[in-house]
């Protein structure tokens, strides 16, 4: 059992450590509470924001022109599906903060993790970074009038110029800066900085993760949530599918993460501005579903790539298999086209 142990924490420290907080979190709840009160939430949200963007390479962002037309009906996608699954998935929890909460969570952009599972599971890691950052935009654009629209009569606590404002300051701003600094730092700089920027932004999530889990207060009410958490994550990770079905494994693999890993922290954010910090507890619960969903589908689809590039050279000769003369034509081309 303790090599088991320590095989999970190695092989998906992502995973051990969103489990290890949420664990701190839930046992520890007054003084994290007390903090998620407080505007928390935010100031960790606008640190892994910038903490994401110093990864997104300049390179990188030019390519993700090319992509537009993929890129722009997965943005669409998101803006219009998305909401309308999470307004029907919450009305399976019971009314109240339970219920704003889950409305959040279709308005949320993709996930920042969705980045880095679509590099694990081998595909385009340039288009995920495209729709993260189209995603973020449009959530900061549109979140607050259809979370209004959503919300129906009793949202008269909810304003989306305030929520607009909100994600203005916690999310686009940091998500400009980083980009910025990204830019602005020498080649071999920039590539010093990937690792603690990447360390930082796990130890925030984890933070976001412990914070949030402290506003929830378990009783028989979260199993309808977690019914309506479940049934998110399926709608959007066939959604996911859709979009990438005419497409090669590179982008069906970043369609599909980017489109069923909605961003929790952001969507509890959303939830604490318009509804209240107590608004935010189904999100913890949201945020420990989509990142074991994300790297569990990372791992399928890298194994079944894998398989397939096996079987495809056991079925060729061997004279194919390593060009004219038995040497090799050189190394395989990989399905990523930068790594962000």
């Amino acid at each position: 059992m303790p090599f088991r142990v320590r095989t999970l924490v190695s092989g998906y420290p992502e995973l051990t450590t969103v489990l290890a907080a949420a664990v701190i979190g839930l046992a520890v709840q007054p003084p994290l509470a007390w903090l998620a009160g407080h505007q928390g939430i935010n100031v960790l949200l606008a640190v892994l924001v910038f903490a994401t963007a110093v990864t997104i390479s300049p390179s990188a962002l030019g390519r993700i022109a090319a992509a537009w037309r993929t890129l722009a009906i997965a943005l669409l996608a998101g803006i219009t599906v998305l909401p309308v699954l999470s307004w029907a998935v919450a009305h399976l929890a019971p009314a109240g903060p339970l219920r704003d909460g889950l409305l959040t969570v279709g308005l949320a952009p993709c996930e920042i993790a969705s980045v880095a599972t679509t590099v694990m599971a081998g595909g385009e890691a340039t288009l995920s970074a495209g729709v993260l950052i189209g995603s973020t935009l449009t959530t900061v654009v549109l979140a607050g009038p259809v979370l209004r629209l959503e919300a129906g009569p009793g949202a008269s606590g909810v304003s989306p110029a305030g929520i607009i404002v909100n994600l203005a300051a916690v999310v686009a701003l940091p998500l400009a800066a980083g980009i910025v600094v990204r830019w602005r730092l020498p080649a071999a700089a920039a590539a010093r900085a990937d690792k603690p920027a990447g360390l930082a932004a796990l130890v925030t999530v984890a933070l976001l993760v412990a914070l949030i889990a402290a506003e929830v207060h378990l009783s028989g009410r979260y199993v309808s949530v977690g019914l309506a958490l479940a049934a998110f994550l399926a709608g959007s990770a066939f959604l996911g599918w859709l979009l990438g079905l005419r497409s090669g494994p590179g982008p069906q693999a970043a369609l599909l993460l980017t489109t069923s890993m909605r961003d929790f922290a952001i969507a509890a954010g959303l939830a604490a501005a318009a509804f209240g910090a107590s608004a935010a507890a189904p999100l913890g619960l949201y945020g420990i579903l989509v990142l074991v969903w994300g790297t569990a589908a990372a791992g399928f689809l890298r194994g079944r790539s894998l398989r397939g590039a096996s079987a495809l050279g056991a079925g060729q000769p061997q004279g194919e298999q390593h060009g004219h003369g038995g040497e090799p034509d050189g190394p395989p081309e990989r399905n990523v086209e930068g790594v962000v």
